[in-house]
């Protein structure tokens, strides 16, 4: 179980918990456990556009040049892209400096591995076990790591997303895209790809800024006004929003309506089993059932994972799968690259508009749908597993239940709609999902288990 390292990496308060002390230990750590395996580890380091970016950056990549490691900057990136670049150009890991979607004062450092994919949590393990018992390995002073620059990620990025779709067929549509960057690091490509699509594309707060003045970076309905509105008021095709470093995309159709990130993600997991008659398709306990019933419609599998997109991308290369990807906008195609990557989820969605000659709209319209209901109350850290323990007894007696899947929580399959119990990774809560056909079902549902769950908080 790791202290430091979260669902997609460390996160802090800039100078409280998240500081440049924290910073240099972790780069001393992270050069030293790359070095045992590795002579001359190279590594690539990019930020998204926080104001404290270079701070984070620099103490990381201090610690990792005194343990030998060479270090090449890439420049203020997507995560996506330093990713990509980690692969492409046989980097033996990455570091991206980011926070994503929480607010302004937060940073965080998430490692990738030499594939391209977010670290495993046995790295992180090892990671911090060096950190705590601070057992780095420094060189000498003739073999401290090089610091370099390379400028060509962004370029490499769009140059590797124009070859996995279809551009001359995009290009036919002329498609008017609305795009919300909320000021984040997509501001540097997103814009260039859509005009090397042929789109029109009105910008919206695609400028970055660590501020975040447009918008709160998280790309939820009550930030997303704007975007909302402009989409019907100028007769664009689509709108798009992304969050602080652009690895999810969260879309908004013809008409103006904001749709949720399950939805996207069912309609990307439709046309990657259409179009390879079949295949795994791989997500969290926590998404919706559309996804299973249009991948089994098309003949394919689905594998429910735990939560976390390192977590669904190393199942994914394991299984061979043909997509993946998470409910909130977290889009996996692996002809890319496995990890969400929301430039990508774009260019995709914007060509099977293309292919099937329908509005956003309409292919929302085909997908299955489903009420969710979610809810969550507060649990110590220390009482979490007695009460998953007892959880899981206590339904195991439930006569309602057809069946329990404790893959990450306890999901109880009931006839009216399932119900998920987890608690948090990284905060003093327990969550409650539930999902039925009806509303007002899914929300009977989540609220009696809900009360159960407190019940055994309360009197544990």
């Amino acid at each position: 179980m790791t202290r430091l390292f979260g669902t997609n990496g460390i996160r802090g308060v800039v100078n409280e918990d998240m500081n440049c002390d924290l910073a240099l230990g972790i780069g001393k750590a992270w050069g030293t456990f790359l070095k045992k395996s590795i002579n001359r580890p190279r590594v690539a380091i990019g930020t998204d556009a926080r104001l404290s970016n270079y701070m984070l950056k620099n103490a990381v990549s201090a610690g990792l040049l005194s343990a030998g490691c060479d270090v090449v900057d890439v420049g203020l990136v997507p995560t996506p892209t330093l990713q990509y670049t980690v692969k492409e150009r046989d980097f033996d890991s990455g570091v991206i400096i980011t926070a994503s979607h929480n607010p302004p004062q937060f940073n965080g450092i998430k490692g990738v591995a030499s594939d391209g994919t977010e670290f495993s949590k046995d790295v992180e393990e090892d990671i911090e076990k060096i950190y705590f018992e601070k057992k780095f390995n420094l060189v000498g002073w003739r073999d401290v790591g090089f610091f370099s620059t390379w400028n060509g990620s962004i370029d490499l990025y769009i140059k590797g997303i124009l070859k996995a779709v279809d551009v001359e067929l995009i290009k036919s549509k002329h498609f008017h895209v609305v795009l919300d960057c909320g000021n984040g690091a997509g501001s540097l490509v997103t814009p260039r790809l859509l005009k090397e699509l042929g789109c029109k594309v009105t910008e919206l707060y695609c400028e970055p800024d660590g501020t975040f003045p447009g918008r709160n970076s998280e790309p939820l309905p009550e930030n997303l006004t704007e975007l909302i509105k402009t989409v019907p008021m100028i007769n664009a095709d689509v709108g798009v929003a992304q969050d602080g470093d652009a690895d999810r995309a969260i879309f908004i159709d013809e008409k103006g309506n904001y749709i949720w990130g399950d939805k996207t993600l069912a309609l990307g997991a439709k046309y990657a089993t259409k179009n390879r008659d079949g295949g795994i398709a791989v997500t969290p306990v926590t998404t919706s059932s559309m996804f299973d019933d249009v991948v089994k419609e098309n003949g394919g599998e689905v594998i429910r994972t735990k939560v976390g997109s390192p977590i669904v991308a190393r199942v994914m290369i394991e299984k061979k799968a043909v997509f993946g990807g998470e409910e909130n906008g977290g889009l996996i195609f692996p002809e890319m690259q496995y990890c969400r990557d929301s430039a990508m989820a774009i260019a995709k969605i914007l060509e099977i508009m293309a292919k099937e000659n329908k509005t956003l709209s309409e292919l929302i319209n085909e997908i299955p749908q489903y009420e969710v209901y979610k809810t969550k109350m507060p649990c110590p850290h220390e009482k979490k597993e007695i009460v998953m323990k007892t959880l899981a007894e206590q339904t195991k007696k439930n006569s309602d239940v057809l069946k329990i899947d404790e893959t990450d929580g306890v999901k109880l399959y009931l006839k009216n709609g399932w119900v998920l119990m987890r608690p948090s990774g990284t905060e003093p809560i327990f969550r409650v999902y539930s999902e039925s056909k009806d509303k007002n079902t899914a929300e009977n549902i989540a609220l009696t288990y809900k009360k159960i769950v407190e019940d055994i908080i309360n009197n544990t």
